[in-house]
């Protein structure tokens, strides 16, 4: 069976990067929020956006050997370095 391809791999790097961008401004509002705003914004900061902006980091650093990892072709997990 051919390869499925929902996107193109610019595409979706391109999305990553936006979110990333998006969801680090609410951790910005947080940083520099008046005092006695921070409990409203503790608990989406620190569960919702937070893990967000790391999971998107990761994946635009490390996303290539993410993706060998789980594409099913151990050949291409441990390829040998030169």
């Amino acid at each position: 069976m051919e390869d499925l391809k929902i996107m193109r791999l610019s595409t979706f790097r391109t999305i990553l990067r936006w979110v990333h961008m998006v969801v680090a401004i609410p951790i910005y509002g947080y940083l520099y929020s008046p005092f006695d705003k921070l409990p409203l914004y503790a608990h989406p900061t620190r569960y919702v956006f937070f893990p967000i902006m790391v999971v998107s980091g990761l994946l635009m650093w490390k996303g290539h050997l993410i993706w060998r990892l789980f594409s099913g072709n151990p050949e291409r997990v441990l390829r040998p370095t030169a």
